[in-house]
């Protein structure tokens, strides 16, 4: 087995739904920063997965259109507990936020005033804090050597000069195609898979049961209807066509909900403000679109609707990818591939901190200070993260109040 001595996947769903439960109440700042917040939790601490395995893994994600956070939170229950596993990490990963922004929706309160509004910009400055330290730790581990640095070099210009997802998926791919003449030398003689219970059979039935709902769920709307099936067909359509999640996927759900009419341009804009204040995945800003639509399914129950919709084909895509993934990856040329596809992920992890994390929170040298201080409680200090969350959340509410 793909394994050292200090890794383990022998756990409980229980076991999981605690972790992930504890990551989507502290795990601030967008699909980059939860990288680095798993990584520090289950890779660092927990050893549930070597750091190389977890390379792999996020670049597999990365690939795939969906959450790519949310899905790398997918795959290592999966890899731990099972199936069940995965079902615990996604709700435990996922329900506090969903939970937090279906309140907003149906209280329609907002947050306003000069500490509210510090208290977002320092969660701003957490994110900074949290990817320094990923970058800085993946760095080490993906990118130890000349080749693999070049790599990342090279991928965080591509992907600084070519704004987008695509760009993204373009600098992973051309990172492994590097990979394959470049990192020849580096490759360790196969030692077997990182397995994933999950048959060839069964990752089949998810690529189809992916392809029958994206073809099918329009025309059975058309046919019927009926506007549950239209909210899960629209929510269904953007978790499938968005390559890297988070904020890419905001101009689909503008399309499907405010074009539509199902939501309104203001409520549509209070609820992204709000997501931004929540931990956890900006996919679930779906549930606030959910619970505040104009026409029924709407409440707790349009939100359940929606949440899963957007997620689901993300997870079927995931599943469909990983038994065939497991089988390709303990060859040498794929282990070179997968050498510059990580070293690549570096990269675009170093362009995040730079844009949008770090030109959207370091906007005057006490952001600077702040992102510093947080950053060594980080890495020299060991601090946990939701403690750097609480301190830099409550620095910036003391620094905009005071104004």
């Amino acid at each position: 087995m793909y394994l050292h001595e200090t890794t383990s996947r022998s756990g409980s769903p229980a076991e999981v739904l605690t972790v992930f439960l504890k990551l989507g109440l502290t795990s601030f700042g967008g699909p980059i920063a939860h990288l680095g917040f798993f990584r520090d939790e289950l890779i660092v601490r927990r050893r549930w997965m070597d750091e190389q395995g977890y390379g792999d893994l996020v670049a597999l994600c990365q690939f795939l259109p969906g959450p790519a956070s949310s899905q790398v939170g997918f795959a290592l229950g999966l890899w731990r507990a099972g199936p069940l596993g995965a079902l615990a990490a996604w709700l435990g990963f996922t329900l506090p936020s969903a939970i937090l922004l279906v309140a907003f929706a149906l209280s329609a309160a907002a947050l306003d005033g000069p500490f509210a509004q510090g208290v977002l910009h320092g969660l701003k400055i957490v994110a900074v804090a949290v990817v320094a330290q990923a970058v800085w730790g993946m760095a080490k581990s993906l990118a130890p050597d000349r080749q693999r640095a070049g790599i990342a070099v090279a991928a965080l210009a591509l992907v600084v000069l070519l704004a987008g997802a695509m760009g993204q998926v373009i600098a992973i791919a051309l990172g492994a195609l590097a990979g394959l003449w470049l990192c020849r030398d580096t490759v360790a003689a196969p030692a077997g898979m990182l397995r994933f219970p999950v048959s060839r059979t069964a990752g089949l039935a998810a690529l189809g049961l992916f392809a029958l709902l994206l073809v099918g769920l329009p025309l059975v709307a058309a046919n019927t209807g009926a506007h549950g099936i239209d909210v899960f067909d629209a929510f269904y359509r953007a978790g499938s066509l968005v390559f890297g999640g988070g904020h890419v996927v905001l101009p689909l759900l503008d399309a499907e909900t405010v074009a539509s009419g199902w939501v309104s341009k203001d409520a549509f804009l209070s609820g992204y403000g709000a997501a931004q204040a929540v931990p956890g995945p900006l996919f679930t800003f779906a549930a606030f679109l959910g619970a505040s639509g104009s026409l029924p399914p709407d409440g707790v129950l349009g939100a359940a609707i929606a949440l899963v919709a957007i997620f689901l084909p993300g997870f079927l895509l995931l599943v469909g990818a990983l038994p065939f993934w497991d089988a390709a990856r303990s060859r040498p040329w794929a282990q070179a591939g997968m050498r510059g596809a990580n070293a690549a992920v570096v990269g675009i992890l170093g362009a995040a901190l730079y844009d949008p994390v770090w030109t959207s929170a370091i906007l005057r040298p006490l952001d600077f200070v702040l992102a510093v201080t947080g950053f060594v409680l980080l890495v020299a200090w060991k601090a946990p993260p939701w403690i750097v969350v609480l301190l830099l959340a409550a620095a910036g509410g003391a620094i905009g109040a005071v104004g």
